[in-house]
């Protein structure tokens, strides 16, 4: 199954809550962020803090055009934590960093506007 980026794109089939709550999404602090030159589009590997309980994970992101690399440590992410890891070419994501299409395409992260906990659950 293929879901749209696009604003235009019809929702998704409807699902039931207790599915929705199978999806773990947690906010983590970028702790590291390096190229990614061997993706096939514009990327970076990323180390990122999820507070105690869970640690810190890898993610491979496709966050290049909108975010200076040097700019990603400290910041704080939304990322799936509870999907199977995945090779991505050479690499291993352990999580799956949430963002949103802008306007051309390119991926904007999702995250809280204020400061949270580490390992903080989307509710």
């Amino acid at each position: 199954m293929h879901l749209s980026h696009s604003p235009e794109a019809p929702a998704a089939e409807t699902i039931a809550f207790a599915d929705f709550l199978k999806v773990d999404i947690r906010i983590g602090t970028i702790v590291e962020a390096d190229a990614f030159p061997e993706a096939r589009k514009p990327s970076y590997r990323l180390k990122i803090d999820f507070g105690p309980v869970i640690g810190v994970r890898k993610s491979c992101a496709q966050i290049a055009a909108n975010y200076p690399v040097g700019e990603l440590p400290g910041r704080q992410v939304a990322a799936v934590v509870n999907f199977p890891p995945r090779q991505i070419g050479p690499a291993m994501s352990e999580v799956l960093t949430l963002g949103f299409a802008d306007t051309a395409g390119e991926v904007v992260l999702f995250a809280p506007d204020v400061h949270v906990p580490n390992g903080s659950r989307l509710f």
